[in-house]
């Protein structure tokens, strides 16, 4: 059995500080400020690729690098303990995010235990495809040997829950970013936070 979180908006609370930034780009580049919204959940490289001049990029890099050094990394209410019980239980863990591993750093000067708290951490760098497409859910898989059936994925962002639904596994949605009634369109049970989640009601998804 395993268990694959997403890493901002799950595991940290992190989302609402880049939600800040993206809209503030959202609304210089393009007029939009629900850029940040409609880009959550996909890898850098994709939301620079899909989006902006091959000019600009170099600049936006240089001013997300700025920002992510500052932001703060405090973990989603009741997340240490229920990770704690996954462990106590033997699930193997995973971050699966599609942050780059220069941004991880920043976290893990933050947070330092996260370097050793999860079996494997995956970011960006390893996957081909950016959510909502499934690739990188499958490969935490392949890497645990995890059958579907015996995954549960942890996810906030609609392009997470759909990566999340698309891979099979058993979904778990967090409102910490969009509301609690988006989220369940994708998820087997949605929750604010782990406050009142447990491993046993983790199990009851099956």
């Amino acid at each position: 059995m395993i268990a694959l979180f997403d890493f901002d908006g799950v595991v940290v609370d992190s989302e609402r500080q880049y939600a800040i930034f993206w809209r503030q780009v959202g609304e210089e580049y393009f007029g939009n400020p629900d850029f940040a919204m409609q880009i959550k959940g996909q890898t850098l490289d994709f939301i620079l690729g899909d989006n902006f001049p091959q000019g600009e990029i170099p600049s936006i890099v240089d001013r997300l690098n700025a920002f992510e050094a500052s932001m703060r990394y405090d973990y989603i209410p009741g997340f240490e303990p229920f990770f704690e019980e996954l462990k106590r239980q033997d699930v193997k863990t995973a971050v699966v995010t599609s942050s780059n591993q220069q941004k991880m750093e920043a976290a893990y000067r933050y947070q330092p235990a996260l370097l050793t708290m999860f079996d494997r951490i995956l970011t960006a760098e390893m996957f081909a495809r950016s959510k909502p497409a499934p690739d990188c859910y499958l490969l935490g898989m392949e890497l645990f040997g995890a059958p579907k059936e015996e995954t549960y994925v942890f996810e906030d962002s609609i392009n997470g829950l759909r990566a999340a639904q698309a891979s099979g596994a058993h979904v778990v949605g967090l409102s910490t970013t969009f509301p609690a009634e988006e989220v369940a369109r994708y998820a087997n049970v949605v929750i604010p936070d782990f406050l009142n989640f447990s491993y046993e009601m983790m199990l009851q998804l099956k």
